[in-house]
């Protein structure tokens, strides 16, 4: 179930990525006409690979969902993470009553009632997928989750 929903999710990106990529490149053109060949048509396939620089990193798979600054002995680095998100669904849940009230005539009386109340339950998740790590502005290290 999880493995179809990552799929379909993954096929949503894929399907609506072309509009994205395209919006991207018109925003980094400079840096995306500055390019070979070879190498636009990979960034354009989502692809990244080490030595790319931030700019084309942001052009193949857009801005990262988080981002964390590192300082060591050598140097600033930042990893750029990107995740997946959807929700899965709990069931149903009791949430309380709700009161209603009617009038009956054969007893001549208000009557009071309650009836149960059910939500349904949806939980938000979130997985990374990739992370880029960008040293004195170029790839580093890029890690994928294996599934």
């Amino acid at each position: 179930m999880k493995s179809l929903l990552l799929f379909f999710t993954l096929l949503v990106v894929l399907l609506t990525g072309c509009s994205t990529v395209d919006r991207r490149i018109q925003q980094k053109s400079a840096t995306f006409n500055s390019l070979d060949g070879q190498t636009q048509a990979r960034l354009k396939q989502g692809a990244v690979a080490i030595g790319d620089t931030a700019d084309m990193v942001y052009i193949a798979i857009g801005q990262p969902d988080r981002m964390h600054d590192s300082s060591t002995t050598s140097g600033h680095s930042q990893t750029w993470i990107y995740t997946f998100r959807w929700q899965d669904y709990e069931g149903s849940r009791f949430i309380g009553h709700r009161r209603e009230t009617y009038y009956n005539p054969r007893t001549k009386s208000w009557q009071i009632y309650y009836e149960p109340v059910r939500a349904e339950v949806y939980r938000d998740r979130e997985e990374e997928y990739m992370r880029v790590v960008l040293q004195d502005g170029k790839v580093t290290a890029i890690e994928k989750t294996k599934r």
